[in-house]
């Protein structure tokens, strides 16, 4: 139980880091705060999703995993800049006595995060984009659980929301030695900067900055560069305020050295990116994986307008399912059927077209309807064939020339 007071605005109250138990085993604030801005963040990144591309269904797998590693990032890089050493591996990795780091849960979330988009064929990117928005939420949250612990504070200040309380107090007591070999001096009678509280409005602040410019991004990732550029440069110098750092190098401590590091590489990597996306178009690429189709497909949308409803989104993909299923014409298909098949020759091709032409333009044309001629059997000269057929006629009169004979004979019979 600690009594907070806030003298230059009149507030104290007494807070216990305990909010229940169950049994035997006590139930912090510190967890409640973190797992209350863990849910946040969860429940953003399924709004969110869809805004940036990513299945929410795949995306659960990815936040999951991820989550479970960023904590045992964030301990061990706790233990090992922790500015006094641990007696056994129990306290190393016993979590409930406190101390984790959030630049071990930034890199450790990330890292295995980008493994794990590979593993669920979530985009990277976008991904990123999303956590960083729900890493300012639960930073947002996470930081009121060091009020409740009453620690990662500042040094002594006299501006009017300055913080004081036994847990201040017992612990500048008990750091005076190593804050006078860094050069910083310190009453614990005194107020201090509450660090904690600036970090936990600053990041709030940040998320809400990124909420109203996402639908104005200009390439994928630019919410992480920009979340990078502006938590570091908080961190950088509320991180010189405080009185419980990690360790340092030199005179400079590891958080800052970190923190450096994110403002200038993100704001070169942004702005070079910025530079390259000026002038086009910020598209949405939605990947589609569905049983129905023969392999992923992707639905785009520019950045700036909303996210297709549950029941748009299932429409376009119907319309997918259905143009590919719409029966296609073989290619060249029409034309083998307008193409006379191999072999056939011009007296076939031919003798399709006298049944639209008339009776007389027929029979005119019947002479000439004559096989095609091939190699091994040459067709035989028609001079030769004519003969032949005159002959014929001459040796068989025709049934008048008959006719005409007898009666001539009958006429000369009478005459007789």
């Amino acid at each position: 139980m600690f009594h907070v007071t806030f003298p230059g605005i009149g507030l104290e109250f007494d807070i216990d880091r305990v909010a229940f138990s169950i049994g035997d085993m006590p139930i912090y604030w510190y967890g409640i705060c973190i797992a209350a801005g863990l849910m946040l963040a969860l429940l953003f990144a399924f709004w969110k999703a869809r805004d940036f591309g990513i299945d929410s269904d795949r995306m659960v797998d990815v936040v999951f995993c991820a989550t479970i590693i960023a904590v045992i990032c964030a301990r061990a890089f706790y233990v090992a800049f922790a500015p006094f050493e641990y007696e056994s591996l129990w306290e190393m990795i016993n979590l409930r006595d406190g101390g984790i780091a959030i630049y071990g849960a930034v890199i450790g979330a990330f890292v295995s995060g980008w493994a794990l988009c590979k593993w669920r064929k979530v985009p990277v990117l976008p991904m990123f984009d999303v956590a960083a928005m729900g890493f300012l939420i639960g930073q947002a949250c996470g930081r009121w659980g060091n009020f409740f612990n009453q620690e990662a504070f500042g040094t002594n200040t006299t501006l009017p929301w300055g913080m004081y309380s036994e847990g201040t107090y017992n612990y500048l007591a008990a750091v005076q030695q190593k804050l006078a070999e860094q050069g910083v001096t310190v009453d614990p009678s005194l107020p201090v900067h509450p660090t904690f509280l600036y970090e936990s409005l600053w990041c709030a602040l940040g998320f809400v900055l990124l909420l109203a410019y996402h639908r104005r991004r200009k390439f994928e990732g630019e919410i992480f560069l920009m979340y990078l550029v502006w938590y570091g440069a908080e961190r950088f110098f509320v991180e010189g305020l405080r009185t419980d750092s990690l360790e340092s190098i030199g005179n400079i401590r590891v958080s800052q050295v970190i923190a450096l590091v994110c403002v200038v590489v993100g704001a070169i990597v942004w702005m070079m990116l910025r530079r390259r996306a000026a002038g086009k178009t910020m598209m949405v690429n939605y990947i589609v994986v569905d049983k129905r189709l023969d392999g992923p497909a992707v639905l785009s949308w520019p950045a700036s307008e909303k996210a297709p409803s549950e029941k748009e989104l299932k429409e376009r993909i119907e319309a997918l399912v259905a143009e590919q299923n719409e029966p296609k014409d073989e290619p060249g298909e029409k034309a083998e059927e307008d193409e006379p098949e191999e072999g056939a020759g011009p007296a076939e091709t031919e003798a399709a077209e006298p049944e639209e032409q008339p009776a007389e333009e027929t029979e005119a044309a019947e002479p000439e309807a004559q096989p095609a001629e091939t190699a091994d059997e040459p067709a035989a000269p028609a001079q030769e064939t004519e003969p032949e057929t005159q002959t014929a006629e001459e040796a068989e009169p025709s049934e008048m020339e008959k006719k005409d004979e007898e009666e001539e004979d009958d006429g000369d019979d009478h005459q007789r």
